[in-house]
């Protein structure tokens, strides 16, 4: 069928040769664009032409589920890649319809700090330059199928010459492209096999309908005469592309409301550094309740427009569609654009009208690129009488609010305009922008907030704020024989499986009940001990940041502390650390989003040799403005100069595992588990409830607080001018004892009472040496090693109560016990 009835017919000679399919898919409309005369306008996109946000959606899935269908087992390893700034909306929706595959987008926004991907030119385009910027540098590496998503796919140039590039970086035996339409000529027909032939893979075309454009001799010329034509305001058989109506000074201020959207935190605002199926669920949870705090301020509005902004147009397409599944209102969707098209009030044609406006995200453009003018189609005088605006938070600049700006062209239209303004989503590794919009108006960290119990841990929610994920849910345990294998051998780190968690005999519960009750006066002399000296040195309002898990019930009890004796409620939150690998950077991007960061104090339970200490002061000179020295309630390795003591006892809550820290497991740091945008992550062990001390171990600690008040005051006045310089006293006793018996790895040396009971609840233990004479602080220590066959070894002159050795040589079957296993032949 040939379409011929069309102004850009009758007026360019141009039509569209195609079944009644693709004609419910495509408007013609002329560019203001040299290089190509003529656009296709999508019915179906959501860019040009508002249309009902469950048609947009719902065409992407569709296209989405026939890939799917398409690649089968295949499917679990695609990635699918949009392309700005037109497909990008329709690029995400046809990843929901793949369901599991991660999704990127191109983009033309630089984004100085994160590493390019790749790039390429789309030559007929009003801006031609593309960027790939995932923040997972190996999010195109994998392998898998690639599904490329365009609006149309006509002379093959762009997506061809996308693979070609991508092809030679991440080479990969499957391709597959996807467009609403195939509009290739019969010349171009043939390209696809013989490109499929040149770079040895397999490439696929998925598309709803399919046709040509027929074009005249002269196209371009004709073309850019018929534009200046209009442009010049010339007579013309029919109405005049119209004006933007004129905007008195101070009209930006009228009828423009901002909403407060609830964007749910850690989800990027797009895919132009991937979007996770993770991001997705997460998304999908927040919808009824954005588009329920939407319908509030719409009011009685009948008829709703939803705009996004170019290359944002996946987060309001979904805010559009759940608005129009909860509210009566009749609601429609499109975007913002770039792309200069003329606009004809002829009903054969696809641009009725258009509002030209400044650009307003100039500031996310350091080259200046982000200038010039932009435009919203067929939007004036359309019948809405409320719109929507969503932007994203570089773009909510004084250009959108100005005379002139978006919000007043719409305004001057639309009765009733809504701004929402989602946070942009900056990788770790960017450089942000210099903010070119009022301070006030910054959106929050996209870092989602911590987590808190009795969802997650047996705290109370104001005891501490937890900044981990929740992989409760995940399998995560492993024997301990196989995990110490998989360490030493180098296999494994040790933080990316747990042990079992330990189930305490009865025997062994009563062990604990008795050190509680011998040790609590001890345990609260020195918590006040070192939140005095804290607060006397750090300042009155600390922010507290305990090294989970072992630093959180210390933590908890010196916020207490911090209230029973000063009324003070001190902010309390849990971070990760990992030997090696360093403490969790994204939850020190939240605290300095949150607090000053030269309030913050690490605390910790213990110090062994202070290997942690080191690690801790490594990590943070990557970050400004954090003091390195962790407050630790005791000191015996002489480690740091923060303590409530340095004598080497036991601390009840070392003797057991998650039940005594809230239920909450050792934190976990795994590449398949921990993305780039996550906090480390950790279990909440709800089904070992009935066993949970944890409560039971503070309240009987607090219960001291009173009674030994006076010492504290006594031994911090002491402290306070007292040389405090940390000796490394432990590190040099366990460089010794790790030479002396032939072990010669300080990581398997664990001095103390805390790091020994680790060492049998967690690891496979070789020996312990106990100090002579040590009492009753070992009674858990002897039953623990008695329990698991362990050989207990006192000796003179040792610094520590006891220190615990790890199998050095360990591989299952070896029983160690004779030292002479750790011996290399």
């Amino acid at each position: 069928m040939v379409w011929s009835g069309t102004w850009v017919a009758e007026r360019l000679g141009v039509e569209l040769v195609g079944g009644e399919g693709l004609r419910d898919l495509l408007g013609l409309a002329l560019r203001r664009n040299p290089k190509r005369a003529h656009l296709l306008v999508s019915n179906v996109l959501g860019k040009h032409i508002p249309q009902h946000p469950r048609v947009v959606y719902g065409t992407g899935v569709q296209l989405g589920e026939r890939v799917r269908e398409l690649l089968g087992a295949d499917v679990d390893r695609a990635v699918v890649l949009g392309y700005a700034e037109t497909a990008t909306g329709l690029g995400h929706s046809v990843a929901d319809g793949v369901r599991r595959a991660p999704y990127l987008h191109s983009t033309r926004r630089p984004v100085p700090g994160v590493a390019r991907a790749g790039g390429f030119e789309e030559s007929h385009s009003h801006a031609t330059s593309h960027l790939l910027l995932p923040e997972d540098p190996e999010l195109l590496a994998s392998g898998g199928p690639l599904v490329l998503v365009d609006d149309e796919f006509s002379t093959g140039n762009t997506i061809l010459n996308t693979i070609r590039t991508l092809h030679q970086r991440y080479p990969r035996d499957r391709y597959v492209i996807v467009a609403l339409v195939d509009m290739r000529s019969a010349a171009d027909q043939g390209r696809l096999a013989e490109f499929a032939r040149e770079i040895g893979a397999r490439v696929d075309l998925v598309t709803l309908a399919s046709g040509t454009v027929r074009l005249p001799d002269g196209v371009l010329e004709k073309g850019r005469a018929l534009v200046a034509e209009h442009e010049a305001g010339a007579p013309a058989p029919r109405p005049m592309d119209r004006a933007p109506a004129p905007v008195a000074p101070g009209a930006h201020a009228t009828g423009v409301t901002r909403m407060a959207l609830e964007w749910p935190a850690g989800v990027p605002d797009g895919g132009r550094h991937g979007f996770t199926p993770a991001h997705r669920a997460a998304l999908e949870s927040a919808l009824p309740a954005m588009a329920a705090e939407a319908a509030v301020g719409l009011g009685d509005a009948r008829r709703v427009l939803v705009l996004g902004f170019e290359e944002l147009m996946y987060a309001p397409l979904r805010l559009a569609e759940a608005l129009e599944r909860s509210c009566d209102a009749e609601v429609r969707y499109s975007t913002t654009t770039r792309s200069p098209v003329l606009a004809v009030n002829d009903p054969g044609y696809a641009i009725r009208s258009r509002l030209v406006f400044p650009a307003h995200d100039t500031g996310a453009f350091p080259d200046g690129d982000g200038t010039g003018d932009r435009y919203a189609y067929n939007v004036a005088d359309a019948g809405f009488d409320a719109v929507v605006v969503v932007v994203d938070s570089l773009a909510d600049s004084p250009e959108l609010h100005a005379p002139g700006g978006l919000l007043a062209q719409l305004a001057a239209h639309i009765p009733r305009v809504v701004l929402a303004v989602i946070p942009s989503y900056l990788p770790s590794s960017a450089h942000p922008p210099r903010p070119s919009h009022d301070p006030e108006r910054q959106e929050p960290s996209m870092l989602p907030e911590p987590l808190r119990g009795p969802a997650f841990s047996s705290y109370a929610p104001d005891d501490v704020g937890w900044l981990l994920q929740d992989l409760s849910d995940v399998e995560l345990e492993a024997p301990t024989e196989e995990r110490e294998e998989a360490i030493q051998s180098g296999g494994a780190h040790y933080a990316e499986s747990l042990p079992v968690e330990y189930q305490p005999s009865a025997q062994y519960q009563e062990l604990f009940k008795a050190a509680l009750e011998t040790s609590a006066a001890r345990i609260a002399r020195a918590v006040g001990t070192v939140t005095e000296t804290v607060l006397a040195e750090r300042g009155p309002r600390p922010v507290l940041v305990s090294l989970a898990r072992a630093g959180t019930p210390v933590g908890v009890l010196m916020r207490r502390w911090a209230q029973h004796r000063h009324g003070l409620d001190l902010p309390h939150y849990a971070v990760s650390i990992v030997r090696g690998r360093g403490i969790d950077a994204n939850a020190l991007r939240w605290l300095a989003a949150h607090h000053d960061p030269a309030d913050v104090v690490f605390v910790d339970g213990w110090t062994g040799k202070g290997a942690i200490t080191r690690e801790l002061a490594q990590a943070l000179d990557a970050f400004g403005g954090f003091n390195p020295e962790i407050a630790v309630l005791a000191d015996p390795g002489g480690c740091v100069r923060t303590y409530g003591t340095r004598e080497d006892f036991l601390i009840p809550s070392a003797c057991l595992n998650s039940t005594v820290s809230g239920l909450i497991s050792r934190t976990v740091l795994r590449s398949d588990l921990v993305g780039p945008n996550d906090f480390h992550g950790a279990k909440h062990y709800r089904e070992l409830a009935d066993a949970d001390v944890s409560g039971h171990f503070l309240d009987t600690v607090a219960a001291r607080f009173d009674e030994v008040a006076h010492a504290v005051d006594a031994e911090v006045e002491k402290l306070l001018s007292a040389d405090r310089a940390p000796t490394w006293e432990g590190w040099a006793a366990v460089e010794r004892i790790s030479e002396e018996y032939g072990i010669h790895d300080v990581n398997l040396v664990k001095p103390g009472v805390g790091e020994t009971t680790r060492v049998l609840l967690r690891r496979v233990p070789w020996k312990i040496l106990a100090q002579r004479d040590a009492g009753a602080d070992l009674d858990h220590v002897r039953l623990l090693a008695e329990q698991r066959g362990v050989p207990v070894e006192e000796v003179d002159d040792l610094p520590y109560t006891c220190v615990g050795l790890i199998h050095p040589r360990y591989t299952r079957g070896a029983t160690g016990a004779d030292g002479k296993a750790v011996v290399a032949p």
